[in-house]
């Protein structure tokens, strides 16, 4: 698939699952039979990805991804989102890293950081 294509997939499969709530059917298009975690808060497989994204949205049924950017080349790609728990949070930077095989994600880490109250400087984290 090209950068172009792996770009797609990747946005369309991350809004499904968080902000449509459905990541069974995300992942089932998506998601390669092997996808290995590397967030240490979550195990590898699809099943495992659809048990945290339902876990997740349980605990905050409003979550809501916003994707700022996205950078992409060959099979890796990169979001760059905002994430709120709750309308109306700050919310937290997330940077996503995305690996394709054979047109499907089968391997993510992630970072995290809290969008803080104050900052030193006036730039934002977007």
């Amino acid at each position: 698939m090209s950068t172009t294509d792996n770009t797609q997939l990747v946005v369309s499969f991350y809004e499904q699952a968080f902000n449509a709530g459905q990541p069974e059917e995300a992942a089932a298009r998506a998601l390669g039979e092997t996808y290995t975690q590397h967030n240490p808060g979550a195990q590898d497989g699809p099943a495992a990805f659809i048990g945290y994204t339902h876990w997740l949205r349980g605990q905050f049924p409003d979550l809501h991804l916003d994707i700022k950017r996205v950078i992409a080349d060959d099979d890796m790609v990169v979001t760059h989102s905002n994430l709120h728990l709750a309308p109306g949070d700050r919310g937290m930077a997330v940077a996503d890293f995305w690996r394709l095989e054979d047109g499907k994600i089968v391997e993510h880490w992630d970072v995290v950081q809290e969008v803080p109250e104050e900052s030193a400087n006036d730039n934002t984290m977007f």
